[in-house]
């Protein structure tokens, strides 16, 4: 069975092809090359785009690592000129973390070079399945960022 002859109904099905649809974007997208960063280095610069000012350890928290790999990450994205550094005015001991301005515009590029080969694959679909995919996408995205939201509160209330 491919993932055209597939039609999810129940859940599972669902997941297992939203799965599936994920693992082919990375195909596509890995023609667009994310060098000089890498997959680990480009999810960095993604957090600091939402999270501007962040601090080392949060950003280790979120990224599931210790602050020393943690800071030698950023240590290679400051050499790249992606990320600066700042002390905090409050602690000196606290360094926060920003976009810079060229870590904005390698994101847009990479970002325009994706949407050009998912544009490619969208123009090939009929009108009506680019729309409910829109709808279904739009929805999928709500409720994981809503998710994404409430466990960002709820681990923030277990640490305080």
């Amino acid at each position: 069975m491919t993932v055209t002859d597939f039609r999810p109904r129940e859940p599972n099905e669902v997941a297992r092809v939203t799965a599936t649809a994920a693992e082919l974007l990375e195909v596509l997208w890995g023609r667009a090359s994310t060098a000089p960063a890498s997959a680990s280095q480009l999810r960095v610069l993604l957090i600091l785009e939402h999270h501007e000012g962040i601090n080392l350890r949060t950003l280790a928290d979120a990224l599931a690592s210790t602050p020393p790999s943690t800071s030698r990450l950023c240590d290679r994205l400051q050499a790249a000129g992606f990320v600066e550094r700042e002390v905090s005015p409050a602690d000196r001991r606290e360094v926060r973390l920003y976009l810079s301005s060229r870590g904005r515009a390698f994101l847009d590029d990479l970002r325009a070079r994706r949407e050009r080969a998912l544009q490619a694959v969208l123009d090939r679909m009929p009108a009506a399945q680019r729309t409910a995919l829109l709808h279904g996408l739009e929805a999928f995205c709500a409720v994981a960022a809503a998710q994404i939201h409430d466990d960002a509160e709820e681990s923030g209330s277990r640490s305080a």
